[in-house]
């Protein structure tokens, strides 16, 4: 019984340590607290579906908002929300003269439905560092009036204390997520046009003052 009572001590300060390590190391503890907003001249939300097995077909969104509530101290206990708007669909469709694809895939009702749902949300639950640089966040995903949790790999790419450009510190970030659109509702051409949907992020987020 000693002996067992001895090695949950031992594993518990081994661990203990590994956590102040990592963090010690965090490229993010030189950054204040703050809430950071996405800077849209330098961000991108960029999808992908498989087309009848031949191609992936691809999209961004080229409006939305998004925005951390940074703990410097514990990065785990940072909040991330972000909304995006469906009508800001651009797919580069190279018939425009025909017809206005983007306005088809925002406004039907059997696909992104903008005129009932405005809005795509989604709202960090937890945020777990896997290394220095690395991180696994989950959150809740609304879309189409359906609420999912959704998992994101994320990647820092860096921060500045004094963004040359900006003035303001800025750090940024690369995300990527899969998201089953027939969960949320839209299952359209399923299986035809995929119900898989890789999603992959870009931001730079400044201080806000």
């Amino acid at each position: 019984m000693k002996l067992l009572k001895t090695s949950i001590i031992i594993i518990t300060i081994v661990m203990s340590g590994c956590i102040s390590w990592v963090f010690a190391k965090s490229p993010f503890n030189d950054m204040p607290d703050g809430k950071y907003v996405v800077d849209l001249s330098h961000a991108s939300i960029v999808w992908k579906v498989s087309h009848l097995g031949l191609s992936d077909y691809v999209a961004r969104f080229a409006d939305f908002d998004a925005s951390i509530e940074f703990d410097a101290n514990n990065v785990t206990k940072s909040k991330v929300v972000a909304s995006i708007n469906p009508m800001s669909i651009q797919t580069a469709y190279p018939n425009a003269d025909e017809k206005d694809f983007d306005k088809v895939l925002a406004t039907d009702k059997s696909w992104f439905n903008a005129g009932e749902f405005a809005s795509i949300n989604f709202e960090s639950t937890s945020i777990k560092m896997t290394d220095d640089k690395e991180a696994i966040m989950t959150g809740d995903l609304t879309f189409l009036g359906v609420t999912q949790p959704v998992t994101l790999d994320v990647v820092f790419n860096g921060a500045m204390q004094r963004q040359p450009f900006s003035g303001k510190p800025t750090m940024g970030f690369s995300a990527t997520t899969t998201i089953i659109r027939s969960e949320f509702g839209m299952s359209k051409y399923v299986p035809n046009i995929g119900d898989s949907v890789e999603v992959m992020i870009e931001g730079e987020f400044a201080l806000e003052k």
